[in-house]
């Protein structure tokens, strides 16, 4: 891609060889490989590995339940999600399929929310890489690490999709080789069959011993689902990224179709060998983390900075995906004449250049919170997004109850993922969202971020009823 130093704007980009054009005017520059690792990296957030270790303390071996519950309700909105990105790949996925299903107003409002809500993360994930950078080299401040790692992901993001492809295949497919290294490993170790470990076999022993596999009651699983929920956001970039894909419907099909394999697999199975190989009452867990005291059990030299390279990997991952997520929302939102119409435009790589440019610039100042004002400014962000990823997936529910007849209608062959047990299993999926939310209330954490995001979301539905309600009057006197 060399003579591209004055790209100039275009609304549909003619792509290169081999890579024409997506239905929206971007570059389908993601191969299928990348399409797949970003699946497969999608589910396993850098919140896994930090993030276990309370949720152990909270429930106990009966973590496995809470994993096992928020898994399934993940599984089933991708399949909702699969059967209409499978029917109609956009870069504007459930945004774009609320506003034809919903309405109007609908896609502006949770396609603002999912804006807002990766543009914070992208502040705390570059938070979190600093604090692990600083450590390792002390002589770049944490705000100095936090900048190089937004501007090395932001040129990343503007130079072509298949360099976010090809970053995140080598991010997530690092995560992928971790986790499952340490499934076989920790596996062995269980059984006694890891050689010079120094470790004796305790089998399944401590998922029943040290008060039973519920010691702190059956009520602790709901808490469980309140402490992991947040660690599985992410598994619906697959669907964004399909737009850009060679062959998205295969894409995407793939992807839904392997999402329970990968819940199981990563999440279930990592939190068993944990489980399994320590007491889940060990006070190395509280004091280590999860992952970092399994390694050390185990005798696995170096354990504490094998898992920050890895949860240095996670959040860079989270980092490339967030800001890719974003842009291509914001892209979707300019088309849909819901955002700065520069945001619908592409350069001459087919890069939304403006959308990019507009997120990471959100993400700065969120970074700048972050640092000057962390306890006040910054966590009334934090907690004012925190229960929207919740309510992205309870709009996948009511969208796809509506896009289900559209489908039908229009293009019945397009029909090629489906949920199972239409219109049941939807409506169940949308009933256990909403025990969710409402059981947050009855925690101090959850209850602020349920009543603040919900405050947002009520304002941007509004803006949203508003701005649409005044199109279609202009429409009419016209």
């Amino acid at each position: 891609m060399s003579a591209q130093s004055t790209p100039t704007t275009v609304d549909a980009t003619p792509g290169g060889p081999g890579q024409g054009p997506s239905p929206d005017g971007l570059k389908a520059g993601l191969k299928n490989r990348h399409l797949s690792m970003i699946a497969i990296g999608g589910v396993i957030g850098a919140g896994l590995f930090v993030g276990s270790a309370s949720g152990i303390a909270a429930a106990g071996p009966g973590i496995l339940l809470s994993y096992a519950l928020v898994g399934a309700m993940v599984v089933f909105v991708m399949r909702m999600l699969g059967e209409m990105a499978a029917a109609n790949p956009t870069s504007g996925s459930f945004s774009a399929y609320a506003d034809q299903a919903l309405g109007r107003w609908a896609g502006f409002s949770i396609g603002w929310l999912y804006w807002f809500f990766w543009v914070v993360v992208l502040a705390v994930e570059a938070t979190a890489g600093a604090k692990i950078l600083e450590g390792w080299i002390p002589a770049v401040p944490q705000w100095g690490w936090a900048l190089i790692v937004m501007v090395v992901l932001t040129v990343t993001n503007l130079a072509s999709v298949s360099s976010y492809g090809e970053f995140e295949f080598w991010f997530a497919g690092i995560k992928v080789v971790a986790i499952a290294a340490f499934i076989v490993i920790g596996g062995l170790a269980v059984f006694g069959l890891l050689p010079g470990s120094g470790h004796e076999a305790t089998g399944f022993a401590n998922l029943t011993e040290h008060g039973g596999f519920l010691p702190n009651g059956p009520g602790s699983i709901l808490t469980g689902v309140l402490m992991v929920v947040f660690s599985f956001m992410g598994s619906e970039i697959v669907t964004l990224a399909a737009g850009e894909s060679e062959d998205p419907q295969r894409a995407v099909t793939k992807a839904t179709n392997s999402v329970i394999w990968r819940i199981g697999v990563f999440y279930l199975g990592s939190i068993l060998v944990v489980v399994s190989l320590l007491p889940w009452d060990s006070k190395a867990i509280a004091k280590d983390g999860s992952y970092v005291a399994a390694l050390n059990s185990i005798g696995i030299p170096h354990a504490g900075e094998i898992m920050n390279f890895i949860v240095l990997t996670a959040v860079l991952s989270c980092l490339n995906s967030g800001l890719y997520t974003a842009s291509r929302m914001a892209f979707s939102l300019g088309r849909r004449g819901d955002a700065p119409k520069a945001f619908a435009r592409t350069n001459a790589r087919g890069v939304p250049q403006a959308a990019i440019l507009g997120s990471v610039v959100f993400g700065f100042v969120a970074v700048f919170f972050n640092y000057k004002w962390p306890d006040t400014v910054f966590q009334f962000l934090l907690n004012s997004s925190g229960a929207v990823a919740l309510f992205v997936w309870l709009v996948i529910c009511f969208t796809q109850l509506r896009m289900r007849r559209i489908i039908l209608r229009d293009n019945p062959e397009k029909l090629i993922v489906r949920m199972w047990l239409f219109p049941y299993l939807t409506w169940a999926t949308a009933a256990m969202i909403g025990f969710v939310l409402v059981y947050m209330l009855t925690d101090d954490a959850g209850r602020e971020q349920v009543i603040l995001s919900a405050l947002v979301a009520a304002l941007v539905v509004a803006i949203g009823v508003g701005k649409h309600r005044g199109s279609k009057a202009a429409v009419t006197e016209g």
